[in-house]
């Protein structure tokens, strides 16, 4: 870790990338096999092409999901997201945005997670380095939301 990089206050949220048939139902049966495990949908981003889409979920609790999709022979990947929690959406958006920018940290992908907190928008981004991206956030005052802060 650099001297300017801060340690994190938690576990940084995972993201699970999971391909689907591209066909009606398919992210429905996904959410129900989630729902009957306990498993909330914290967060959710679709991109899809003409055979497959892909899921890009946050959960209520990855350790569980993560065993439930070995287990049911779903194929998934995770990387770890920095979630910020942001109150006025237009200045907070334009604050994290510029303090990245001028730590010279490229956004992969970013979108909005389902819950909203104490009336905050909570904003996921995949950060070409999430440990230093949060480091240089938190430094800016931006308040960063961590695992344990999400539902389980």
């Amino acid at each position: 870790m650099s001297e300017m990089e801060v340690k994190p206050k938690g576990t940084l949220p995972t993201q699970f990338s999971v391909l689907l048939k591209n066909r009606a139902g398919a992210l429905s049966s996904l959410v129900r096999l989630l729902h009957r495990a306990k498993i909330e949908v914290v967060g959710l981003s679709m991109q899809d092409s003409h055979d497959v889409s892909v899921a890009r979920l946050v959960l209520s609790d990855p350790d569980l999901a993560s065993q439930l999709f070995i287990e049911k022979g779903i194929a998934f990947n995770t990387c770890e997201l920095c979630v910020v929690a942001l109150r006025d959406v237009n200045a907070g958006l334009s604050k994290c945005l510029d303090t990245l920018r001028a730590a010279e940290t490229n956004v992969d992908f970013t979108y909005t997670l389902l819950c909203h907190p104490h009336g905050k928008t909570l904003l996921a981004m995949h950060l070409e380095d999430t440990f230093f991206g949060v480091s240089v956030l938190s430094s800016a005052g931006v308040q960063i939301v961590y695992e344990e802060d999400l539902l389980r």
